[in-house]
Formats: C-alpha cells, structure tokens, sequence
C-alpha cells in the first residue's frame, strides 16, 4: 500500500473528525487534493455552510485542483439534495483521481458515485483508511440504515465493578449546590474525554434515578463550537423530576423528558415552562419503552445517543438489545462494596464483546468494545 496514500488519507481523516458538532445530522467528511505530492486543497463538512468536503476542497484549491488526485473519507454524492452532485463538480475541475476510504452507506447514493466518476474517465480506488472512516461515521450509518440513533454506553467504574464509591451517592445528595464535587472515581483526563464524547453526541440519556441521585448537569463543556445544543434525555415513568433539578434550572429548550402516558397536567406545566418538552410514550410492563424512545430520537434527526445512567437503565438498555458500544473507563480504586454495579436485569445474559480496544486516560483505562449485534457500517 502507498505510503503516501496513507499519509494524506490520515490527513483527510483528521480534517472529517473537525466536523464533530458541526455536521450532524450529515456524516463527518474530510477531503483534500493533492497535486504533484503537495496539497493544494482541503476542508471538512460543516452542516451550516452547505458545501460538501469536497466543494470545499475543490474551492480552495480553484486552478491547481485540474489534475489532481481527491483523497476523501466518503464516496462523493451523486444526487441533488440541499447541494449539486459532488461528482459533477469533481468532474467539471478536472480531477484525475479519487481515493475513497469508504462507500456511502446511504441507499440513495451508495456505489453510484463511483460509478459516475468511472465513466466520466476519473480512476476511483477504495479502501484506505476505511476502518477509520467507519467508525468515525458509525452514527450516521445506523441511522441511515435504521432511522434510529447509535448507542453508547458509557460509564466509569472501580475496578471491583462498582459506578461509585462507599458513600458516594449520599455524599452526593447532601453536597451544597455549586459546591464543588471532589470524590470522582475517574480522573481529570477521563472527565476531559467525557465532554470530548458529549460534544460528538447528538444527545445524552439518563434514567430519573441518576437525576435524583447525583443531580447532574450532563451538559457539553468541551468548550469545541456545536451546531445545535446536545439534547439533554431524562426517562421519568412517573414524572417525578423535581423543578429544582440541575437539569431542570438549566433547561434552555434542551431538555426531554420521557415518561408514561397520562402525566400530570400540573407537572407538565411547570417542566414546560422552565423550558423542559415532556413527551408521554408508551410503556411496556410498567417501564417506558426504549424503542420508542429512540425512535423518537431518530425523527429528531440525531444521529448518536451517549447513555449516561445507573445500573437499572444500563441492565434495561442491554436486555432490550439498543446498545451498539460500551465505552467503559476503569479507575484503579476498589469500592468494596457490591451497591452499584454496571448493569442490573432480570436474565440479562450477553454474549462475549467484539473489536475490544483498550487506551489510558490519566490513571483510568478505557475498555471499548462493540455489542455482537451491532452490523452499522
């Protein structure tokens, strides 16, 4: 394999992954021209200003994209939809070659691209970086296969398993409001990578449990720009969520709550005046119903769910088979209690993890590993 060929499509690749934020409900594509060994174009998609990567890249480069050679992370478009054809324009500025990562996995478009720069003579190669750009695109592929959003799973534990520490949670409940919270079992680092995946999510889910119990803000602070704000999701059957909630206060039309049918008037006008939508669903054997959580999600246009929870919403969540990835951050401190583990469900059985992938923030290690169902990209 070319080596140069890899290095510019890492290039492209990194320039898609600047697109986090910013191309959702669109998928994250980067793309740059190179001519005579030099870049003389590039760009990544931000949803706003339309242009495509490829548009973008192409006008950057102008004159010098004649007999180019395009690396880009995802097949060019070959329809008309909020812009023209990436293929035309690519046709129409003379480039000579296109290196593709990955086929569009859009029904619509999926190997059609291709086909029309083979036959307006462009040479199309496929392959590099593809893993890479699967993954970075694993989102927008489930939703388009789905029409509902990609799950993940993340938690952080001790290493005997637990999501707190002894005390934690009543710590929690008793701790002044604004006064600074310092008995985290994941490290500063992880905390750091957590806000990096809430600002590449589309939204966050919680269970009314984790509300009442450590009175989270589940907000972006990654302080990266974001197109549109990251949908705050609490699950509530029985409407419970106190006014003076954390999430609740900092509502600013950013904020669903899910709960059974028939709520409260009373309750929903006070949530909804404070800037919260409450939407009652239906439920299954008392408990709201996932699918139709993310179903909801999915009409919203938003592509990736980052599962923030307790045990009984995390064993829900396994058993009904919506979670594709755990990302799991282990810190080297021992609970030795057994109050909070990962996941509680009646029968929850599940078969061995797939693409397990470990790294390290600060002290913590990171487990990253695929459910056996998840087919996306």
């Amino acid at each position: 394999m070319d080596a140069h060929a890899i290095r510019f499509m890492e290039h492209a690749l990194e320039l898609a992954s600047r697109g986090a934020g910013l191309a959702s409900p669109n998928p994250l594509v980067g793309c740059l021209l190179v001519r005579e060994g030099q870049i003389v174009g590039e760009g990544f998609h931000q949803y706003e200003k339309r242009d495509h990567a490829e548009i973008v890249a192409l006008k950057s480069a102008g004159e010098k994209a004649r007999g180019s050679t395009m690396y880009v992370t995802l097949e060019p478009c070959n329809h008309t939809g909020r812009t023209g054809p990436c293929t035309e324009a690519i046709i129409a500025a003379g480039v000579l070659r296109v290196v593709a990562a990955m086929e569009d996995p859009h029904q619509v478009n999926s190997g059609r691209g291709f086909d029309r720069l083979r036959a307006a003579g462009v040479e199309v190669s496929t392959g590099i970086g593809e893993e890479q750009a699967q993954n970075l695109n694993e989102a927008f592929a489930c939703w388009i296969r789905t029409k509902k959003p990609f799950v993940t799973l993340k938690s952080a534990l001790t290493l005997d398993g637990q999501l707190a520490l002894p005390g934690e949670r009543n710590t929690l409940r008793k701790r002044k409001r604004n006064q600074k919270r310092t008995n985290w079992i994941s490290s500063e680092e992880s905390r750091l990578e957590v806000h990096r995946m809430r600002h590449a999510a589309d939204a966050v889910l919680t269970g009314i449990g984790t509300v009442k119990a450590d009175d989270p803000l589940l907000t972006d602070r990654s302080g990266f720009p974001r197109r549109r704000a990251l949908l705050r999701v609490v699950l509530d059957g029985g409407l419970t969520i106190s006014p003076h909630a954390r999430i609740v206060e900092s509502a600013a039309d950013d904020v669903l709550v899910f709960t059974q049918q028939h709520p409260h008037a009373r309750r929903v006008r006070a949530l909804e005046k404070a800037g919260v939508e409450v939407i009652p669903t239906v439920s299954r054997m008392g408990q709201i119903n996932l699918e139709a959580v993310l179903a909801e999600l999915g009409r919203r246009e938003l592509l990736s769910v980052l599962l923030e929870a307790g045990p009984t919403l995390n064993g829900a969540a396994l058993l009904a088979g919506i979670v594709h990835k755990l990302f799991l951050f282990y810190s080297p401190k021992i609970s030795g209690e057994t109050r909070v583990p990962l996941a509680t469900a009646p029968n929850l059985k599940l078969p061995p993890l797939e693409r397990l992938r470990t790294q390290s923030f600060g002290p913590d290690m990171v487990l990253e590993a695929y459910l056996p169902h998840t087919n996306v990209s």
